[in-house]
């Protein structure tokens, strides 16, 4: 096999002090944090897509990625070829999954037929490269977004051949990605939404929405399929308004169709800032309930309005993950790289930096949250703040035990509340800072 890094070895842990760009200075796979490694604790994916398939291309220019091993054709071969690549990557990077959607390993044909031919033909590159570095596949997902048969959605679409398609789809990765063995299977529904209401029956829409995740639940039954199903929620782009916008609206659809028993959430950072969110609120909302699933790990730039899946390099943000991820837990999921390199940093060796600086990110996060669990200065702050709710009147309230007629005679009797308490979030804010 021809190397397409010659030049890169696996990259070392190295420590704080290293300087060297390829070399991890926090991520060191076997340390061990709360009883398990940071390998077991981040579970780290490397996308296909942003990798192994982005341009660079925008809407203001043409692709701009050096990529000596792709020669640009829909063939097959190239495709078996950048298979072989991604692993070599990956495996010098030392990530243990990987997380794919049909279109991006293998060409889709001009029939149903071809594409699956086509898809199995990559399919059996990737096992084989599974089983020589022994690295698995976080999730499996079928692109059912980008084809112009799904303008105006998949499950959701107006046209029922469109639903059919789709369904087919599906059922194929589902195969594959059990083949695989996937141990999570993602629904994002990136044309499941509207762009009007004037043309749009919403509910017959969330209706067929429903209908197709049972379907997909049947048939994972009925091959053996035991991965977890995954939901990413996201407000908009490409649509203006999608379904499964954020997590409240995710889990409420579930509950409302009862597939909650069914489904968990992979939450991304972009996509809960799209809608109004800090990555924090969205992945306590999911964990408190228990559907938080896995993570898309990435970022956006705060002067930018649309979806930029940057990598992750703020320690604050991954300290915040990381807490939320201690409280709950992640597995089967993973932290899933979901960015891509800057459009001008286009060499092949710009795809390790971006890397490794996220996992040395997100390792550091783990560290200081960490560190913040045990030393247990916030939960005590925490529990003062909602200390009124532990005794007395509070405690009756959370255990059911009082009305609306107790609670006013209580009023009545008391003449006004008790004295609030500050909130402290400047002295929060500094202590946080001490950790960091």
């Amino acid at each position: 096999m021809a190397f397409a890094f010659p030049e890169i070895s696996k990259i070392p842990y190295e420590g704080p002090n290293s300087k060297n760009p390829l070399a991890f200075r926090w991520y060191n796979a076997s340390d061990k944090i709360e009883g398990k490694t940071m390998a077991e604790h981040l579970r780290f994916s490397v996308v296909y897509w942003h990798t192994f398939r982005g341009t660079g291309s925008d809407p203001f220019g043409a692709a701009t990625m050096l990529r000596p091993w792709d020669d640009g054709s829909d063939s097959v071969e190239n495709a078996q070829r950048r298979a072989r690549v991604a692993f070599e990557f990956i495996e010098k990077l030392g990530a243990p999954f990987y997380a794919f959607h049909d279109r991006d390993v293998a060409p889709e044909g001009k029939t149903l037929a071809e594409s699956n031919k086509n898809l199995d033909a990559v399919v059996k590159v990737l096992k084989e490269e599974q089983q020589r570095t022994g690295i698995k596949l976080l999730w499996g997902t079928a692109n059912l977004f980008s084809n112009p048969r799904y303008m105006h959605g998949a499950a959701t679409s107006c046209n029922a051949d469109a639903f059919a398609y789709a369904a087919a789809q599906v059922k194929k990765c589902l195969e594959v990605t059990k083949e695989l063995g996937g141990v999570n299977y993602v629904f994002w529904g990136g044309r499941e939404g509207y762009q009007n209401l004037w043309n749009t029956n919403m509910k017959r829409e969330l209706d067929h929405l429903a209908r197709f995740f049972h379907m997909a639940v049947d048939y994972a039954k009925e091959i053996g399929f035991t991965g977890q199903f995954l939901i990413e929620p996201k407000p908009k782009e490409p649509t203006k308004h999608q379904y499964d916008s954020d997590a409240a609206a995710c889990l409420n659809f579930l509950r409302s169709y009862d597939l909650l028993k069914h489904f968990k959430l992979n939450i991304e950072t972009n996509h809960a800032t799209l809608a109004g969110h800090e990555m924090m609120h969205d992945l306590d909302y999911a964990g408190m309930q228990g559907a938080l699933g896995s993570i898309d790990a990435n970022t956006g730039d705060l002067l930018l309005g649309w979806d930029t899946d940057q990598f992750p390099t703020n320690i604050y943000l991954t300290t915040q993950v990381m807490l939320v991820l201690l409280r709950y837990g992640l597995s089967p999921g993973g932290v899933n790289f979901d960015a891509k390199v800057r459009r001008e940093s286009f060499e092949p060796i710009d795809l390790f930096y971006a890397h490794v600086g996220g996992m040395d990110t997100f390792a550091r996060g783990l560290k200081i949250a960490a560190a913040i669990r045990a030393d247990g200065e916030f939960d005590s702050l925490v529990k003062e703040r909602y200390s009124s709710f532990d005794s007395g009147i509070g405690a009756e309230i959370e255990s059911g035990k009082t009305n609306l007629k107790a609670l006013e005679a209580y009023m009545m009797g008391k003449g006004e509340i008790g004295p609030n308490k500050s909130g402290r979030q400047e002295m929060l804010e500094n202590l946080l800072n001490r950790y960091i």
